[in-house]
């Protein structure tokens, strides 16, 4: 079978700036990435690193200021960035749906939660309100909400952290996405909760065979969700490999430095590894490598010319030591 029958996301030299009063800043730097039906992405990093903002790109709902400067986001061979208004508000939801980081702030706190799940469904479907409730009941009962036919009449704040994120994954799958993008979906839970948001987005990815953009800041919990992971450091792309082989063989220095600052109940260290300095602020102009003044093993050539990304064996990354390896 050929396998670009099976690509449903592919992105190509995605560049974003945001334009403020004291200039333009460009906070994503030339992404390159495909993602094929039934798999899932990870893409891991840093805050402010550029995670968010991708996300938001790929349904074009970036913030006021922030703008699309170049590049292509393809769904199924169509350019998202080349869609109407009309035909960006079928696909968003229908086709591509996104869980939110906040739970309790991307829900409307003045309506019942049925109300909003009935919404979704009447938006993209050509359905009776009647046919629309029995959907979001069942929905609410997949997703372990209790008692879902009583409970489809009360409001947000009746809920807990983590019930808000089961009706928001409720919401995202609703109408069977071929794409689904989880920014950081359990950031505000306690562990045990998130464990079992993480194994419901996983078992429900795997039952429709979505593909799946799964963001997030924790390294820890990427070897049970992904498929291939995509590193992330001051907007560029710095590493790009499948989740065996990025956690049995990183190559990139902040890679590196990521998977040593993981906590581990076994590690008998007094100081946990970190990666000392701090990530370049949004926008700011870097000569050479961004992770340069960071890194451990940066040479001169680090501080002068942005390393490419190299290739081996499907494996890139952006480094100058690599350079002869690949």
């Amino acid at each position: 079978m050929d396998a670009r029958k099976d690509t449903v996301l592919k992105v190509q030299d995605l560049k974003v700036a945001f334009h403020t009063e004291l200039g333009t800043a460009e906070v994503l730097h030339g992404l390159d990435y495909q993602l094929e039906k039934g798999k899932v992405l990870a893409v891991v990093g840093e805050s402010g690193c550029g995670k968010t903002v991708h996300a938001l790109s790929l349904l074009k709902i970036l913030p006021s200021g922030g703008e699309i400067t170049c590049g292509h986001i393809y769904f199924k061979n169509k350019d998202i960035l080349s869609l109407s208004s009309e035909e960006l508000r079928k696909l968003r939801g229908a086709k591509i749906s996104m869980i939110f980081q906040d739970p309790m702030t991307s829900l409307n706190p003045i309506r019942t939660v049925g109300a909003q799940l009935t919404e979704t469904v009447l938006a993209h479907r050509k359905t009776s309100a009647l046919r629309a409730q029995a959907t979001a009941i069942r929905l609410l009962k997949k997703v372990g909400i209790p008692n879902a036919k009583e409970r489809m009449k009360e409001y947000p704040f009746q809920f807990s952290g983590g019930q808000c994120q089961r009706i928001m994954i409720a919401m995202a799958l609703c109408l069977h996405p071929d794409i689904l993008i989880a920014d950081e979906p359990t950031t505000a839970l306690d562990v045990t909760v998130q464990a079992q948001i993480l194994k419901l987005i996983k078992d429900l990815q795997t039952q429709n065979q979505m593909a799946a953009v799964f963001i997030t800041h924790n390294l820890s919990i990427v070897a049970d969700v992904a498929d291939e992971v995509l590193v992330l450091y001051g907007g560029y792309c710095v590493e790009k490999a499948s989740v065996e082989e990025l956690f049995s063989r990183p190559l990139h220095p902040y890679t590196q430095g990521l998977l040593c600052s993981l906590v581990s109940v076994r590690d008998k260290q007094e100081k946990l590894p970190a990666i000392e300095g701090y990530p370049p602020a949004a926008g700011q102009t870097l000569s050479g490598c961004p992770f340069a003044p960071r890194c451990p093993k940066a040479c001169a050539k680090c501080h002068e010319s942005l390393p490419p990304l190299f290739t081996k064996n499907g494996h890139e990354v952006r480094c100058w030591l690599r350079e002869e390896k690949a």
